[in-house]
């Protein structure tokens, strides 16, 4: 009975907790025939902007690939946003609704390798975010000198909240996108990319911006507020890089003070990550009306100036008031999220898991090895470990938000198995550079990892992310003796870590069996290495 309980309990914890999802989880979240026939090339995203209405209009023009043979395509806008047409060669299309989902039907058959455009004409008041970033849509405030300060954010409803797309986390468009946002006369936009061309009617500016990147969906966005503007250029690992801010005017000089940390991130980064994604776009970061989140190329930033997470320190460490949390934080996902994107939301660790490790990565960089390790460590308390990290895929599902610090504190114990600093330094960079610009899966990570260090990490993988036990180390002394074990642990869970025995650090190699390892003298003194993510209990 007992092998029964365990077996159960294991199974129950090797997969996400059973949950329901509806239809329209699946038709956001999975590859459908209405989606997998096409690949986008490119998006031309217009939108006017009425603040005293609270609402958008506008369209998008979609080029794209066709891979097959097909004449139903699905596009997805949300509720209260309405498609008002779409035209084909100057003809309208018809389509049907299924919830957010919209399913056109085109005049014929489209033919296997041409490029296709369609544009599809959308208005409505979008959904207003009542916890951007998390629960996004529109953000719609004011200064203190009464301008509107207006922004989107929608990292998990979907950038469907507010246009029309291909909504899913495996499309980008292959030549990136321009986005023209037109705005009261007095007010400015900041978007994605670079601004190419400003005009202006009597009451509007139109700010026309360009990307020429693959750029994912949710990173789009819209700043409009009174800015002001000022920028550097820094000599990165590709040559130059535009480096721009904008922020409300009434922020300017407590800003420039704070920003100093921009040029530091970088300098940091690319050390660990390699060359920024992004130098054809540059880099941005724009103060917006919440928090702050990893728009790609056009970062944005509401964590009041100051250093830590609106003051505080998230590690209780003290390190984490050595820096900007949402500075450094959102410029990490550039790497991890922006250039190296998920194919299924299931797999969002990839973004999270190493954008929450880049904080202490930073600090590894400007302050040492111990302010790193005692950051990350100090992030344990704040795990969870209700359900796994990775979700359900194929019906829009993260998993637990134990993806930010569970993950970061995984790859901070590889680092230990690896054991060689410049080894896991290339192994960050070449994720980078293989899998430049493109969507990922969990899979190939895990491959990837595994390959360039020469360790087989499968069980670990599956440890961590996919069950929530963690690993318990349990260990007795005995005179000169340690004896050492795992519990809470997969089959075939065998990783090692160090002991410190005596002050001295020393390997052991515990499996789900008791062993021993000796030592020349007496015992005074035994802990397990707090660089690895275990639970210890001492035996007595």
């Amino acid at each position: 009975m007992k092998n029964l309980f365990l077996l159960l309990f294991l199974s129950i914890n090797f997969v996400s907790i059973a949950q329901e999802f509806s239809r329209a989880d699946t038709l956001r979240g999975s590859i459908t025939p209405e989606r997998a026939w096409w690949n986008v090339t490119h998006y031309d995203l217009k939108v006017s902007v009425n603040p005293s209405e609270k609402s958008i209009e506008g369209s998008n023009t979609i080029t794209y690939e066709v891979l097959e043979r097909n004449n139903i395509m699905q596009i997805d806008l949300q509720a209260p946003m309405k498609i008002d047409k779409i035209l084909q060669n100057n003809e309208q299309i018809s389509f049907t609704s299924d919830g957010n989902a919209h399913f056109l039907k085109l005049k014929k058959k489209q033919k296997k390798g041409k490029q296709n455009k369609i544009t599809i004409y959308f208005s409505g008041k979008p959904t207003v975010a009542r916890r951007a970033p998390w629960d996004g849509g529109f953000t719609w405030t004011k200064d203190s000198n009464g301008n509107h300060f207006i922004a989107t954010a929608n990292q998990g409803i979907g950038a469907s909240v507010w246009w029309p797309l291909k909504d899913h986390p495996s499309e980008e468009p292959d030549n990136g996108m321009r986005i023209s946002v037109t705005t009261p006369k007095h007010l400015m936009d900041v978007s994605n990319g670079r601004l190419i061309k400003v005009t202006e009617s009597d009451t509007t500016k139109t700010w026309v911006w360009e990307v020429v990147n693959p750029i994912n969906a949710y990173g789009v966005n819209i700043n409009i507020g009174d800015y002001v503007h000022w920028g550097e250029k820094y000599q990165g690992l590709n040559g130059t890089l535009d480096m721009d801010y904008y922020v409300l005017r009434e922020n300017e000089e407590k800003a420039k003070e704070q920003f100093k940390q921009a040029p530091m991130m970088m300098e940091a980064f690319e050390h660990w990550f390699g060359p920024y994604p992004f130098y054809e776009d540059g880099y941005k970061l724009v103060e917006a009306p919440y928090l702050g989140m990893e728009h790609q190329s056009s970062v944005t930033y509401g964590n009041g100036f100051e250093n830590g997470y609106l003051g505080r320190d998230l590690s209780r460490s003290g390190w984490g008031m050595k820096f900007d949390f949402i500075i450094i934080h959102e410029s990490g996902h550039e790497w991890f999220a922006n250039n190296i994107t998920n194919k299924d939301v299931a797999d969002m660790w990839v973004h999270e898991g190493f954008t929450c490790y880049s904080e202490n990565i930073y600090l590894d960089y400007h302050f040492g090895k111990k302010a790193s390790s005692e950051y990350v460590v100090g992030l344990r308390r704040s795990i969870l470990n209700d359900i796994p990290i990775i979700g359900n895929y194929n019906v829009s599902h993260s998993g637990s938000s134990d993806k930010y610090y569970k993950g970061a504190n995984m790859l901070h114990t590889i680092r230990q198995l690896i054991d060689n600093d410049e080894k896991w330094r290339q192994i960050l960079i070449g994720l980078n550079k293989g899998f430049y610009h493109q969507t990922v899966s969990s899979k190939q990570v895990e491959d990837y990892i595994m390959q360039k260090s020469g360790l087989d990490l499968n069980v670990f993988f599956n440890q961590y992310l996919r069950t929530t036990m963690i690993p318990k180390l349990e260990y007795k002394v005995e005179d000169n003796k340690l004896k050492f074990r795992y519990t809470d642990i997969l089959k075939n869970f065998k990783m090692p870590v160090i002991a410190i025995i005596n002050g001295k650090e020393e390997w052991i190699k515990p499996t789900s069996e008791w062993k021993t390892k000796e030592f020349s003298s007496f015992i005074e003194t035994a802990e397990i290495k707090k660089d690895f993510y275990v639970i210890t209990e001492i035996i007595e």
